[in-house]
């Protein structure tokens, strides 16, 4: 910036320019230490970003072991009446194993044939069996089959385990990896989109475990929420404003609700185990009772931001419409709240993100167990997202650290969804005066 210039026939004395050019450097110093925070924060945001995507990418990406099967009648449906129990109830893993063991016929001992067969999933027979039940014809062929590897092959082939380690301290040993790379040699070995990941719930094997239950019990989850504090957080929030009375009453409601904005989420999940579970006998880790749960934490938000959109009407559209003959009701539900309804959604979006991200009332209501099935209805027992994360997080599998981040990825994905719906909403409802 220039030295100060005095303006024509003015004159400026050295005390006065000293002064303006102090005023001066601060503000450049006030502009640099401003630039300066935004260029760190943006470099914080970019770490972060860059560490989750590079820790999580590979979880979206699954490693199998093309082997030829042999559907074997004798195992699969001895009597021949393709009985959907029979065909339920088959050994499908002994005809994963066999086919291996196919591939390598001079593997023999106990020891070695275990560590042959743990190239393998534990969940090959549940693939087998719907590949049976998807179409039972293929009983008594053989046919190529990509298989799913396990957890420890997987990491190996994705590059997280180094074979040139010491093999004592390896979880793949030197024979698994000679077995892999001739698998390799013969294209055997193949990398696939993991559609497990998004289709399928919770697992105790890293590579059968998948994401989709979560999502589906925090979206049960959020709309339980949603449902209940909205309409509610509206209401209170036209009443305290253009409606109650200005008196003790009043003011005690407003500073209890400003109070209850700032309570430890935790205290809410207290609440809903002591009113929601044991008094009222609501079902456990089911998104009924967290969405009632988050619901009350998130009300105190809304009613805040639905106040403050309310307030900032300009009194000329209330009183406009009273001077034409409007009613108090049809001026509130005719014009003050469709013009703030943009900073509605604003606090009901803010509310329902900080909803999303909550860990602590719902483990307190038990939505921290383990559930393997994706939820039907707002009554059966699932979890939500930051939960399956939280449960990822403290697994001891090397192959769940890829899977907490690509949770943390999907997370954060289901929020850009909430942000740009409620963008539109504001750009839909938005009105100027």
């Amino acid at each position: 910036m220039d030295e100060p210039v005095a303006p024509r026939g003015l004159q400026v004395t050295d005390a006065e320019a000293a002064h303006v050019r102090r005023r001066y450097r601060s503000e450049r110093r006030f502009r640099l230490l401003g630039a300066g925070a935004i260029v760190m924060a943006l470099t914080m945001l970019a770490l972060l970003v860059t560490s989750i995507v590079s820790t999580g990418w590979s979880a979206f990406y699954q490693h199998s072991l093309k082997l030829e099967v042999y559907f074997d009648p004798a195992v699969i449906d001895p009597d021949g009446k393709r009985d959907p129990d029979t065909l339920r109830s088959a050994n499908y893993t002994s005809l994963a194993r066999a086919a291996l063991k196919a591939e390598f016929p001079e593997v023999e001992g106990r020891r070695d044939i275990r560590a042959l067969n743990g190239l393998l999933s534990n969940g090959v027979d549940i693939q087998l069996l719907k590949m049976v039940q998807a179409d039972p014809e293929i009983i008594g062929q053989r046919l190529p089959v990509e298989l799913i590897a396990s957890d420890d092959v997987d990491s190996f082939l994705k590059g997280f385990i180094d074979r040139d380690e010491q093999e004592s301290n390896r979880r793949v040993k030197d024979n698994e990896i000679a077995w892999l790379d001739a698998l390799e040699a013969k294209d055997a070995v193949v990398a696939k989109f993991d559609a497990l990941f998004w289709t399928s719930g919770d697992s105790r094997e890293p590579e059968l475990a998948g994401f989709w239950g979560a999502m589906v019990g925090s979206f049960l989850t959020l709309l339980v929420t949603l449902g209940l504090s909205f309409p509610i957080g509206i209401l209170a929030a036209v009443y305290l404003e253009e409606f109650a009375p200005r008196n003790k009453f009043t003011d005690i409601i407003e500073v209890n609700i400003n109070n209850l904005a700032a309570v430890p989420s935790i205290v809410f999940g207290l609440l809903g185990l002591a009113v929601f579970l044991n008094f009222f006998g609501l079902p456990r880790s089911a998104p009924l009772v967290g969405g009632m749960v988050l619901a009350l934490m998130t009300l105190p938000t809304i009613i805040i931001a639905s106040r403050a959109a309310l307030k900032a009407v300009p009194p000329s559209i209330r009183e406009a419409a009273l001077g034409i003959g409007a009613s108090k009701l049809q001026v509130v539900t005719h014009h003050v709240l469709p013009l703030a309804m943009p900073g509605v959604l604003t606090g009901t979006i803010i509310g329902m993100a900080q909803a999303l991200g909550e860990t602590a009332p719902l483990l307190m209501i038990g939505m921290v167990a383990f559930i393997v099935d994706v939820p039907g209805g707002i009554t059966d027992p699932a979890t939500v997202m930051p939960v399956q994360i939280y449960l990822w997080a403290d697994s001891p599998e090397r192959a769940f650290v890829a899977r907490t981040s690509a949770g943390i990825m999907a997370l954060l994905g289901f929020l850009v969804l909430m942000n740009a719906l409620a963008v539109l909403l504001r750009k839909r409802f938005e009105r100027r005066w």
